[in-house]
């Protein structure tokens, strides 16, 4: 193994860089703040009165350590449904925390946001939510207290394959593959929400606050001319001593909390997928480095091996093919203990060697034959030695242009796309700065199942860069105009210009990907072991690796 990295000067652009990226961390702190108030405080005050702990303080007091939990998609929904007042965290808490030693999802209805109603992302959320609990075989913990589905957005939620009711075939499948989940009733759970609960292997209800039932006590008395109130209809007492469809009546949430802990404790230890780990060792250079390597304008150069150098055990890597290929750094090293294979794009300026002689080349994140080659090779390889992969993003994409046309560049970006959509071993992605266009696909994005993806606060996400969209939106803009037998001055095409950009960069950022769940957290720099190593111990829990099979990778 090799030392990689260097002790960096704390030079002005050091500290330029490191002053930008810890401004944009004081903002996602801000922002995470404003979030995880949920509904706001009067709503939360409002939800202790009734002798109820608001969704977070539920959690806090489920795991071990809140200090530990992980949480995904805060920012689910973020700036979204603004004609409906918002939906902070689409309603919906979730990630991943020790109970009683044991990894498991936790998902929490948050009430104070619109009773903890489902907005078309709160069931992409929980959907997700589920899909880790699946891909992991992590036990998965439901507290539920929602209204059902927002009824002013119900098309969006209710009837499509990706909707509300593919929770329910999920808590099916689920039970099928011997996934323990539990639901605790600590509200109303009302017509098809009611099934979540009940299609866990266990149910709890707080006496006096959960209720569940197929129709609320209006509903049956405009269905069927019924007089009844909601505790008699469905109450803690009545579903658990009359009907039976719950399993433990608790006093309070406390106690609700305090059960779901013992039954976790005695859940059996499962086999594992073995991967590799040994004794953690800090990396000899300081994460938080990472904030002055990182630039400030994402199409500037910087070294990606002084990043990996503030990420891996010891900063040691075995590079992989470290002469060929540069534009993608491939290579086997240990992140907090856990074996890894690391691909990483390289935007800086790299030596080279020809029959010219040496020489130097500018790179920005472009991917050549010869890196996608070396990828494809390297994923292979890790997925032979039942090694996760961890993909490091920083890419505009594929080369272009007659050279690389010439030289097979799509044949060979596209063995490394089958290469990462067939891999068997589980997939981490950090997005560090750009992931524009296939490069996102070829370094495992949303689309290739990656099993946590995660981009730093000042990530760009989107099919091309900025200053080329603005210029292709621009030209087309402006062909319309001639067509339509308009002029349009060099002021007017400035003022447009600026228009398209704000337009354009809008949706490139990190908060517009994580709304909309597109990644699973905005994360700080400094914390990318901790992530990528939580993701492996998930990952860790599920036994079932199929055999690799590639498929038809052209030579």
């Amino acid at each position: 193994m090799k030392i990689i990295g260097t002790q960096i000067k704390e030079d002005e652009t050091f500290l330029k860089r490191a002053d930008y990226q810890k401004e944009l961390l004081r903002k996602l702190t801000a922002e995470k703040d404003k979030v995880k108030l949920g509904g706001g405080l009067k709503a939360i005050e409002k939800q202790k009165e009734k002798g109820k702990l608001p969704a977070r303080e539920r959690i806090n007091l489920l795991i071990d350590d809140s200090k530990t939990f992980i949480e995904f998609s805060t920012f689910a929904a973020y700036d979204m449904y603004k004609e409906y007042g918002g939906a902070p965290s689409s309603g919906t808490i979730y990630g991943i925390g020790k109970i009683s030693g044991r990894q498991c999802v936790i998902v929490a209805n948050d009430a104070t946001v619109k009773a903890g109603a489902w907005f078309p992302i709160t069931a992409k959320k929980n959907l997700r939510a589920q899909e880790i609990a699946m891909e992991n075989h992590l036990p998965i913990i439901y507290l539920v207290d929602s209204a059902g589905v927002f009824l002013p957005l119900q098309d969006e939620i209710f009837p499509d394959k990706e909707h509300f009711g593919r929770i329910f075939r999920n808590n099916a499948v689920m039970s099928s593959k011997g996934i323990p989940q539990i639901a605790a009733i600590m509200g109303p759970c009302v017509a098809g929400g009611a099934y979540l609960p009940i299609m866990s292997d266990e149910a709890l209800i707080v006496e006096g606050e959960g209720s569940v039932f197929l129709a609320g006590a209006h509903l049956v008395r405009a269905a069927i001319g019924e007089k009844i109130d909601n505790e008699s209809l469905g109450g803690a007492r009545v579903q658990s001593n009359i009907s039976g469809v719950t399993d433990y009546v608790m006093k309070d949430d406390k106690e609700c909390i305090a059960q779901i802990r013992s039954l976790v404790d005695k859940f059996g230890r499962r086999d594992t997928a073995g991967f590799d780990r040994i004794e953690s060792k800090p990396p000899k250079l300081s994460p938080k480095e990472i904030y002055g390597i990182l630039p400030e304008d994402t199409i500037k150069q910087y070294d990606m091996y002084e990043v990996i150098a503030r990420i891996v055990d010891d900063s040691k890597i075995d590079e992989y093919k470290g002469g060929y290929g540069k534009t993608v750094i491939t290579a086997y090293a240990r992140i907090d203990g856990w074996a890894v294979g690391i691909v990483a794009n390289q935007r800086s300026v790299v030596k080279t060697e020809s029959a010219k002689g040496a020489g130097e080349m500018q790179v920005g994140g472009v991917i050549y034959s010869d890196s996608s080659d070396k990828a494809t090779r390297f994923i292979m390889n890790c997925n032979q030695k039942k090694i996760p992969l961890v993909f490091l993003q920083d890419v505009t994409g594929f080369m272009v242009g007659s050279r690389a046309e010439h030289g097979g560049i799509i044949k060979d970006g596209a063995k490394m796309v089958n290469a990462v959509a067939n891999s068997v071993v589980p997939k981490i992605t950090i997005i560090i700065g750009n992931s524009f266009g296939a490069g996102n696909y070829a370094m495992c994005g949303k689309a290739y199942d990656p099993r946590f993806i995660y981009a730093y606060p000042n990530a760009k996400i989107s099919v091309m860069g900025g200053s080329q969209a603005h210029s292709v939106l621009l030209d087309i803009k402006l062909k319309q105009a001639d067509k339509e037998g308009k002029k349009v001055s060099e002021e007017e095409k400035q003022k447009l210009l600026k228009e398209i950009a704000a337009a354009y960069d809008e949706k490139n950022n990190p908060y517009y990907a994580a709304a909309r769940l597109w990644i699973d957290e905005i994360i700080d720099p400094a914390e990318t072991r901790k992530y990528i190593s939580m993701g492996i111990e998930s990952a860790n829990h599920n036994p079932e690796i199929p055999r690799f099979n590639p498929g038809v990778i052209q030579t």
